[in-house]
């Protein structure tokens, strides 16, 4: 089969359709977890046939990570208040609280499955965390344009490491989800200190 022609096979689904496979992705995930998430499960759940999740995803792992990925909102590299403070914040207000309690609950549960599934971990990097690095990356390389960051700053790489730690640690030490308010409070006090540039 030629690129083009298995480009045309799997561009059959529209984009509507393909939202709604994903929901039911994430639905199922919330309800078994990713161990128990069956490639006919999601078919019956969606009323679709195995073989075309399968040629238009090719497995569980990619039709999981790109699910993942779709739900997230919008781009990170879309966003561009003119400061770094104004873009940290303006990522952090696109989901409310609801939203990052549910994204939180997903992603502990993915955690642990990432773990023990190359497949799932390979999909994860290709689908969501290198285009979020280098989403992130755009972020700051405009502020190190607009002489808010120093180029040479030794924080500028672990910039998603923050950011995912604070996510993470919420609850793991709080025991609470987390929330816009503790996320903006996070980086004002941390991120943005680590990076020389004023929270006020």
């Amino acid at each position: 089969m030629t690129e083009a022609t298995a480009t045309a096979r799997r561009s059959r689904i529209t984009p509507e359709r393909e939202a709604e496979l994903y929901d039911a992705v994430l639905d199922l995930l919330r309800e078994v977890g990713y161990d128990a998430l069956t490639m006919d499960a999601v078919a019956a759940r969606t009323r679709s046939s195995k073989a075309t999740l399968y040629r238009q995803w090719g497995g569980k792992a990619e039709l999981v990570a790109k699910a993942v990925r779709h739900n997230k909102p919008g781009r990170v590299g879309d966003v561009d208040t003119g400061s770094l403070k104004g873009d940290l914040h303006a990522l952090t207000m696109r989901a409310d609280d609801c939203e990052m309690e549910q994204s939180s609950a997903l992603m502990r549960g993915l955690a642990m499955a990432v773990h023990g599934n190359p497949d799932l971990l390979k999909a994860f990097r290709e689908h969501l965390i290198e285009p979020e690095m280098a989403e992130f990356h755009r972020v700051l390389q405009r502020a190190i344009d607009r002489g808010e960051v120093r180029a040479d700053n030794p924080a500028i790489g672990f910039v998603m490491h923050m950011m995912i730690g604070g996510f993470a640690a919420r609850t793991m030490i709080d025991e609470q989800p987390p929330t816009q308010e503790f996320l903006l409070s996070y980086i004002d006090a941390v991120v943005l200190p680590a990076l020389g540039v004023p929270a006020s």
